[in-house]
């Protein structure tokens, strides 16, 4: 059985169509998985440009060596590993954050929710 199985008609003007449909491609979401998540209170983000994408490739790259290089010198011995490992957590939370302001929906400020 289907988690959602109540059905809803919304009538809508074509210009109001138009854009609900504008904003889901954009958000790069369904109309109707726009409008639960609105009606959830959250605010999706337009998906980013093709710049965010490659600032994500690079930085994934650079957290990866770090990792390679912490878990050398561990074996070796002749780096600072606690230090290299909390760089590495550093640029691993850099990223989560890169990824929770350019992806991830806000909580919406609406009042009646």
């Amino acid at each position: 059985m289907r988690k959602r199985n109540i059905q809803k008609i919304v009538r809508l003007s074509r210009d109001e169509a138009q854009d609900l449909q504008k904003k889901a491609k954009r958000s790069c979401m369904s109309e109707s998985g726009l409008i639960r998540l609105l009606l959830k209170g959250y605010e999706p983000r337009e998906k980013p440009d093709e710049r965010f994408y490659d600032v994500m490739r690079e930085l994934s790259a650079i957290g990866n060596n770090i990792n390679q290089l912490a878990a050398k010198a561990n074996t070796l011995g002749f780096v600072d590993a606690p230090q290299l490992k909390k760089e590495a957590e550093r640029w691993h939370k850099f990223q989560a954050d890169v990824e929770r302001t350019f992806l991830r929906p806000d909580k919406s400020d609406m009042k009646w929710q």
